[in-house]
C-alpha cells in the first residue's frame, strides 16, 4: 500500500454497508465515505491541490471526515482549523500554507471572513454534489507516492510561532497497520472518538478504523463536561476501545464517574500526551480489571506514537510508568549530553529520547530552521543518511530494564546551585494524600519552585509530606491551590497559562 486511500477502498470492497464513522447525528457506510470523498476529490479539481494543503474550518463530524478523504483524493493534503483558536493564531497558520482553497462549515462562514484569506472559500454541501470524475481522479492518483504529505498538525512551538509538522502516507500506512496488529483492533471493534482532529491522537482512531473495519464513534466534546452523560453515551454506542488523552480519563476519575454506570464493552484503555497519574490508572482498572491498558509515548513529529508499554503489574502513586518499547520497524533510544548511547545496563542514567524510522514526519511546513533543529544526522551513525527525531524529552531505563520519561529537557532547571527536574517533584506530588492532579513550574524572576494543584490539602501538608520523599531544595516554595488546573484543547495541562499568573 502506497496511499490512504487504499485503506478506504479496502474496507469500503470488504464491508460496504458496514458504519464506517458516526457522530450525534449523522453517520456514513465505508462505501458512502468513498463515493463522497471522490465527489469532494472531483470538486477541488479546479484548484490544483496535488501536493497543496487544504485548509478545513469545520467542528469533528461526519461530513468532516468526508472533507478530509475528499482532499487526499484531490492529491492534496489536509489541514483542520479550530475555530476556537484565537484569529490571530489562525492568520499565523493560513500564512504559513499559503493554501488556495479553504472549506468552511456553514457555522463557521462569518469566523472565515473575517481570516486573511484570499482564496477560495467552498461549502462542503457544494462538493458534495460534484458530479465525480474518475477519469481525472485516476490521473491523480497514479501521480501520487508514499511519501506525499497525508495532512499537517500545528504545534504550539516553543517560539511561540505555530510549527505545522507535516506527516506522510508512508509513516500513517507503516504506523497504523502495526498499531491495529499490536492491539488487535478489528472489525467488531467500535472506537470512541474523544481527540480534536488537529490533534494526532486522533489519527490512530480514524485510519485505525478505515484499516480495519472497526466504526468510529466520534464523540461530542460537550459531553466531557458532562461525565455522566459521557458515559451514557459510551454505553449507547457500545463503545470498546478508548484511545483517549489522559486528562480525558483523569475527568471520570476525579468526578468518580464510574460509580454511577460502567460501559460494560469497553475492553481496551490506551492513553497518551502526558504522565498518566497513577491514582487515576488505578481507579479504572480497579472497574475494569479484565481490559487491556496501555500506556502509549510519543511526539507528534513521530507520527503518533514511538513506544507502548502494555500495563502488566501494579503501580503505586509516585511510581513511574514505563512508556515501554518501540512499534515495529522504529529505534527508539536514549542519548546523553555528550550524544553517546545510553544503555539498558546504565540504569537510572537520563538521555534525550531520540527516534529513527519512516515513521519520522517531513519535518516542519516552510520552516527550515526548526526543522534542521529537530531533525538530524544520528550522531552514532557517520556511515550514510539516517535521519532521527531528537524530541526534547529525557527518558532512562529502570531497574527491570524498561524505558521510562522523566522530563522535558526544558524542564529542568538550576536552583540552589543543584540541577532539579520538575518532573521529579511532579512525581513525588502524586504520593502526597489528599492532592489531585499538579504542575510545577519555575519562577525565574523571583528563583522560585511553584506548584499548582487540586486537591484538599494545604500547603504545610503538602510541604511536610514532600519532605519525606524529596530533598528540601526540591519542595515547592509556593503552592497555589486551584478548582481545577487549566487544560489545552489537547487535554494537556495547560503550563502556558500557569506561568502567565506567576
Amino acid at each position: 500500500m502506497i496511499n490512504i486511500l487504499d485503506y478506504l477502498e479496502r474496507s469500503a470492497a470488504n464491508w460496504p454497508d458496514k458504519t464506517a464513522f458516526a457522530d450525534e447525528t449523522d453517520t456514513c457506510t465505508f462505501s458512502e465515505l468513498l463515493m463522497k470523498a471522490r465527489a469532494v476529490g472531483s470538486g477541488l479539481a479546479p484548484y490544483d491541490c496535488f501536493g497543496r494543503p487544504v485548509m478545513i474550518l469545520m467542528e469533528k463530524s461526519v461530513v468532516t471526515i468526508e472533507m478530509m478523504m475528499g482532499s487526499v483524493c484531490a492529491g492534496g493534503f489536509y489541514v483542520i482549523l479550530d475555530a476556537a483558536q484565537p484569529i490571530e493564531r489562525l492568520n499565523r497558520i493560513i500564512e504559513t500554507l499559503q493554501s488556495r482553497v479553504m472549506i468552511v462549515s456553514s457555522e463557521n462562514e462569518e469566523l472565515a471572513q473575517k481570516l486573511d484569506f484570499d482564496g477560495t472559500v467552498l461549502s462542503p454541501a457544494q462538493l458534495l454534489e460534484t458530479k465525480t470524475d474518475d477519469e481525472w481522479l485516476e490521473s491523480i492518483r497514479s501521480r501520487m507516492t508514499d511519501v506525499l504529505p497525508l495532512y499537517v498538525l500545528f504545534t504550539s512551538g516553543s517560539t511561540g510561532v505555530p510549527k505545522g509538522v507535516v506527516v506522510s502516507h508512508r509513516s500513517v500506512i507503516d504506523f497504523i497497520g502495526c498499531f491495529t496488529e499490536t492491539f488487535g483492533i478489528g472489525p467488531e471493534d467500535v472506537l470512541g472518538n474523544q481527540a480534536p482532529w488537529d490533534f494526532d491522537v486522533s489519527v490512530k482512531d480514524i485510519y485505525s478504523g478505515i484499516f480495519s473495519g472497526a466504526r468510529v464513534e466520534i464523540l461530542p466534546r460537550k459531553l466531557f463536561s458532562f461525565p455522566m452523560l459521557l458515559i451514557d453515551h459510551l454505553i449507547e454506542r457500545e463503545v470498546t476501545s478508548l484511545t483517549w488523552a489522559v486528562s480525558a480519563l483523569a475527568i471520570i476519575s476525579t468526578l468518580n464517574g464510574l460509580s454511577y454506570k460502567v460501559p460494560e464493552k469497553i475492553r481496551r484503555i490506551m492513553f497518551s500526551g502526558e504522565t498518566m497519574p497513577i491514582r487515576c490508572l488505578n481507579y479504572w482498572r480497579s472497574y475494569y480489571p479484565e481490559a487491556s491498558f496501555v500506556n502509549l509515548y510519543g511526539p507528534t513529529e513521530i507520527t503518533c506514537n514511538c513506544t507502548y508499554y502494555k500495563v502488566d503489574r501494579n503501580f503505586e502513586p509516585g511510581d513511574n510508568l514505563p512508556i515501554g518499547i518501540p512499534f515495529l520497524n522504529e529505534t527508539v533510544f536514549l542519548l546523553d549530553e555528550e550524544d553517546k548511547l545510553v544503555t539498558q545496563a546504565d540504569t537510572g542514567k537520563k538521555g534525550e529520547i531520540c527516534v529513527s524510522g519512516t515513521a519520522l514526519a517531513l519535518g516542519y511546513y516552510r520552516n527550515w530552521e526548526q526543522t534542521q533543529k529537530a531533525f538530524v544526522q544520528n550522531p552514532l551513525n557517520d556511515a550514510y543518511l539516517e535521519p532521527i527525531y531528537r524530541t526534547g524529552d529525557l527518558g532512562y531505563f529502570n531497574e527491570r530494564g524498561e524505558m521510562c520519561f522523566t522530563s522535558r529537557k526544558d524542564f529542568q532547571i538550576k536552583h540552589m546551585g543543584h540541577r532539579i527536574e520538575l518532573g521529579e517533584i511532579e512525581s513525588a506530588l502524586e504520593k502526597v494524600e489528599a492532592v489531585g492532579r499538579s504542575c510545577v513550574l519555575f519562577d525565574e524572576k523571583k528563583n522560585k519552585i511553584v506548584c499548582f494543584y487540586q486537591g484538599m490539602a494545604d500547603k504545610k501538608q503538602i510541604a511536610s509530606q514532600l519532605k519525606t520523599i524529596i530533598p528540601d531544595f526540591m519542595v515547592p516554595n509556593r503552592f497555589v491551590k486551584l478548582d481545577e488546573l487549566p487544560i489545552t484543547k489537547n487535554g494537556k495541562i495547560d503550563r502556558k497559562k500557569l506561568k502567565e499568573t506567576l
